[in-house]
């Protein structure tokens, strides 16, 4: 239980890797609070620890950010980690990327981060080891064709990441991104949804692209990235910050 005494608040906490930094954080003894836009998914989540808060919110609205903070201190004290989780992938050849198409993007992949991050940030300057954590990807790290928005907000993701480890090292705060490769999650599914849409591929043929990236030839899975998270939240991380840790089974960022 070394999370003891801590207040976690994930976003995107219903499904894939934030479903899982939830199970990882409340196993090492943290209050929860569960962000996400799918009440349902959320106490799903939450029925596995009775003392977890279910705040329904999108995160790319600055009121309801602010609602759901307001409504986690009041429930579970102030909060002390921080895990941007929420996100979400498109896409498309350059040519064809709109200006809907990538506003949806920036919103949820990098808006939501300043939302979060600054009705965060008074709670986790005055903690004892305050903690932000993004979940980014390899695509803040490098590039892939046929998603420069979504390339576009993860590099900001890690740039802000960067910055705010800076402005606050000497703070308690420490914030750091984790960088996955493909992981086996429903936003992956929805990407084998489009490879086979749009070249004819079976769903193995299309997952097999997507393992390809990774030297081990496998997906990542969620756990893996929750255990890097919990990692990242432990008072012995203290001295690791403005880092963007690559969870990729060794694929060249």
């Amino acid at each position: 239980m070394r999370l003891a005494g801590h207040h976690a608040l994930i976003t995107g906490a219903g499904t894939g890797i934030g479903a899982a930094i939830a199970r990882v954080l409340a196993a090492e003894g943290a209050k929860l609070t569960l962000v996400g836009r799918r009440r349902e998914k959320l106490e799903e989540v939450g029925a596995g620890s009775p003392d977890a808060l279910v705040a329904p919110a999108d995160v790319t609205r600055r009121d309801e950010v602010e609602r759901c903070f307001a409504l986690a201190r009041d429930a579970q004290g102030p909060v002390t980690i921080l895990v941007n989780n929420a996100g979400a992938a498109e896409s498309a050849p350059f040519a064809e990327v709109d200006e809907g198409l990538w506003r949806r993007l920036m919103a949820v992949n990098l808006d939501a981060l300043l939302h979060c991050c600054q009705a965060a940030l008074p709670d986790l300057i005055e903690a004892e080891a305050g903690r932000i954590v993004t979940i980014a990807s390899t695509a803040g790290l490098k590039g892939y064709a046929y998603s420069a928005p979504y390339v576009a907000a993860k590099h900001g993701a890690v740039g802000l990441t960067r910055a705010l480890a800076a402005e606050l090292a000497r703070t308690n705060v420490t914030v750091n991104a984790v960088c996955p490769g493909f992981t086996d999650t429903d936003i992956l599914a929805e990407a084998i949804d489009n490879i086979r849409a749009r070249t004819g591929r079976s769903a193995e043929q299309a997952r097999a692209e997507l393992e390809r990236f990774n030297p081990q030839r496998r997906l990542i899975s969620p756990e893996e990235v929750a255990a890097t998270v919990a990692w990242l939240c432990l008072p012995e991380s203290r001295s690791v910050t403005g880092q963007a840790i690559a969870v990729a089974g060794g694929e060249v960022t």
